[in-house]
């Protein structure tokens, strides 16, 4: 299992791009609303992954999984097919029972926000009973917030 990053110099956001599928848009070429979440579940995983924390690892080696107990997205122009974008995604609070985070999906050309989220989440068991994350890993979570201030 790979072991989180130290907590020094580690960016406060992480930005993952993307060209929006076919299969993601209705008749018009306009992306279906749901799919939001779907990049929003993207850049979280990336942003985890880039701070040295695979999803797949905390669940196999740690018995934590992540559970979405919130969840929120503010459309504010419509991302269309074959359109780059951008998610920016960020850690907004962490505890050892909680993660919140923020998404920025922005278009590439023009530059343009389509949409801003938030999703909250709790640390779950094998057992699904809320549990806590170590403290080597809140340190790194709780090291980008202080990053991006």
């Amino acid at each position: 299992m790979d072991s989180p990053q130290t907590p020094d110099a580690l960016p406060p956001r992480h930005e993952t791009r993307l060209r929006v599928r076919y299969a993601e848009t209705d008749q018009m070429g306009v992306v279906y609303y749901a799919n939001y979440y779907v990049w929003m579940e993207l850049g979280r995983v990336e942003l985890v992954r880039s701070l040295g924390m695979i999803y797949k690892d905390l669940e196999e080696h740690e018995g934590l999984f992540l559970a979405v107990i919130e969840s929120s997205c503010r459309y504010l122009r419509p991302a269309r097919y074959d359109q780059e974008i951008i998610v920016e995604t960020e850690v907004a609070n962490t505890t050892h029972r909680i993660v919140e985070f923020t998404y920025r999906i922005r278009s590439v050309n023009p530059e343009q926000v389509l949409a801003e989220g938030a999703t909250k989440h709790m640390w779950l068991d094998r057992a699904w009973r809320p549990a806590k994350l170590p403290d080597r890993y809140l340190d790194v979570l709780q090291s980008t917030i202080k990053a991006s201030t």
